[in-house]
C-alpha cells in the first residue's frame, strides 16, 4: 500500500493533539517502514521476525502485572500496543488489512459475546459457548480449533485438555490422571532409545498437567512457583558454600540445599 509522503511526516502538534490513540504510533510506524527514507532495521522486518518479539512484550507485561510494579506495565503494555501496530502496518502494506480493521474487528466480537449487555438477551450463554458456536462456524470445526501453537507448552497442553473436556473427553474423576502419571513413568524408564525416552517424556508431562487440571492447579503457575523457589534457595546456597560449588560432594551439597530451604 502506497502511503503519501505527506502523512509520513507527523508535527510535533498534530502527535499532541492525537496522544492517547494508536494512530500517532502508526503514523511513527509508517515513517519508520518508507521504503526510501525509513529505518534500515525496521522497513526489513517480517511478521514472522516480529512474532517473537511480541511474544516477548506479552511476557514482560506479565512480568510487570506479577511484581506489582505499575510504572513498568505501563511502559510494557505500550510496547505490546506497538507490536500490535507493528503487524498492522506490515499487513497495511501488503493490502492485507489496516489498523482500523483490527481495532473495529475486536470491538465487534466483543459486542457479539456479550449479548447481555449490548444485545437483547437477559443471561449470558456464557464465553465458551460464543466461541464455541464462532468456532464451528469455521471451516475448522473441532473443539481444538484456534488453540494457539506458539502457546507456552504447559499453558498449550491444559487448553487442549480443557476443549477435550467440554466434550466429555475426560476422566470421571481424578484417580485417572493419577494412575496415568505412573503408567507414563513406567513408560519413560522403559523406553530404550533417546527417540522413545523424549516421546514418552513428554507423554508423562502432559499427564502432569492433566492431573493438575483436575487439581484445578495451573500448571503454569505451579511451575513458575517451583523455578522462582529453586531460584531463591539456589541463591542462597551460593551465599553460604564455603568454596565453589563445583568442589563439592553430592553431600555437602544436600546440607547447604536443605539450610536453604529452612531460611527462604
Amino acid at each position: 500500500m502506497s502511503v503519501p509522503s505527506a502523512t509520513l511526516k507527523p508535527t510535533m502538534g498534530s502527535l499532541e493533539r492525537l496522544r492517547g490513540s494508536l494512530a500517532p504510533l502508526m503514523t511513527i510506524m509508517r515513517r519508520l517502514r518508507d521504503r526510501e527514507t525509513g529505518c534500515a532495521w525496521d522497513r526489513e522486518q517480517t511478521f514472522e521476525t516480529i512474532a517473537p518479539y511480541t511474544i516477548e512484550e506479552a511476557y514482560e507485561v506479565a512480568d510487570a502485572i506479577a511484581r506489582g510494579d505499575m510504572a513498568d506495565l505501563k511502559d510494557e503494555l505500550g510496547d505490546l500496543q506497538l507490536q500490535v501496530v507493528y503487524h498492522a502496518a506490515i499487513a497495511e502494506e501488503l493490502d492485507a488489512f489496516s489498523l482500523d480493521d483490527v481495532l473495529a474487528a475486536v470491538a465487534d466480537k466483543m459486542v457479539r459475546r456479550h449479548p447481555h449487555i449490548f444485545g437483547e438477551a437477559t443471561e449470558s450463554p456464557g464465553w465458551e459457548a460464543l466461541k464455541a458456536a464462532e468456532r464451528g462456524s469455521k471451516a475448522d470445526g473441532s473443539a481444538l480449533a484456534g488453540v494457539a501453537l506458539a502457546l507456552p507448552a504447559l499453558k498449550r497442553a491444559e487448553k487442549i485438555q480443557s476443549r477435550a473436556a467440554r466434550v466429555g473427553f475426560d476422566w470421571p474423576d481424578i484417580s485417572g490422571p493419577r494412575a496415568k502419571i505412573d503408567e507414563e513413568m513406567a513408560e519413560v524408564e522403559a523406553a530404550t532409545t533417546d527417540g522413545e525416552r523424549e516421546a514418552e517424556l513428554g507423554d508423562l508431562l502432559f499427564s502432569v498437567v492433566n492431573y493438575a487440571r483436575h487439581l484445578g492447579i495451573n500448571p503454569e503457575t505451579a511451575l513458575r512457583g517451583a523455578t522462582a523457589r529453586f531460584e531463591k534457595r539456589f541463591r542462597r546456597v551460593e551465599e553460604i558454600a564455603s568454596k565453589p560449588l563445583n568442589n563439592m560432594d553430592i553431600e555437602a551439597l544436600e546440607a547447604l540445599w536443605q539450610q536453604a530451604k529452612r531460611e527462604v
